[in-house]
């Protein structure tokens, strides 16, 4: 039992570094954010937190919308709110991926971005420990409307895009590619890693509590014996 929960939340752990690192080289590439980030950098610019802070901030609140539609929370689910907001931070406020300007570095950088996140993503899904709180978001939409969960993903990003443009957020040509293309390199780092996720049984925070409550019962009635 230890022996799993340690590799799952090594691999949740690793798989929320890579997923962040992917994120920073898509920034630092320069040509353009991703939907989200293009929210969550208008909200910086807005605020005067950092972009990691306010990711955080909107995980947050679209954990606690989600959960009264009675969406389940993974310990997956909290620590994606808060890790990859601080990893991010982290490695841009000590400029641990450089900045580039160059047109072929910068096709670099988002390709090797887009990437490093298929690859977290795959380490952080493998743990089974929860959704992120945009793809319950999701999950949540998706369950209560008719539409296709492709027309939902595609309407929640769009939608993030939309106001973090009008909030100050970067939209350029990288935003396109990335919104067109994200899909296909998460798909290739499954296909590495022979990861199939119809598969995925998450393990969510109220069976771990239901699974502690069993063993106090069961202590006491040793005792109790």
């Amino acid at each position: 039992m230890m022996k799993d929960i340690i590799i799952r939340f090594s691999k949740l752990l690793f798989g929320l570094f890579i997923c962040s690192v992917g994120i920073v080289m898509l920034i630092n590439a320069g040509l353009g954010l991703g939907p989200w980030d293009v929210f969550h950098q208008g909200v910086s610019l807005k605020t005067g937190i950092t972009i990691g802070q306010a990711s955080i901030c909107t995980g947050f609140v679209i954990v606690i919308f989600t959960s009264f539609f009675g969406e389940r929370l993974g310990w997956g689910t909290l620590l994606n709110t808060v890790l990859i907001g601080l990893f991010m931070d982290f490695l841009m406020l000590n400029n641990i991926i450089p900045v580039v300007s160059s047109l072929p570095f910068q096709i670099f950088m988002i390709s090797g971005g887009m990437f490093l996140i298929g690859i977290g993503s795959y380490y952080y899904m493998s743990a089974e420990l929860g959704s992120g709180p945009r793809d319950g978001l999701m999950v949540v939409i998706a369950k209560r409307s008719s539409k296709s969960v492709q027309f939902i993903r595609n309407s929640i990003e769009i939608s993030a895009l939309t106001v973090g443009y009008f909030l100050g957020g970067f939209f350029g040509i990288g935003t396109v590619i990335i919104a067109l293309t994200i899909g296909h390199f998460v798909q290739l780092a499954f296909k590495l890693f022979r990861f199939d996720v119809s598969k995925i049984h998450h393990r969510f925070i109220d069976d771990d509590i239901r699974w502690m409550a069993q063993k106090i019962v069961e202590i006491k009635n040793k005792k109790a014996a």
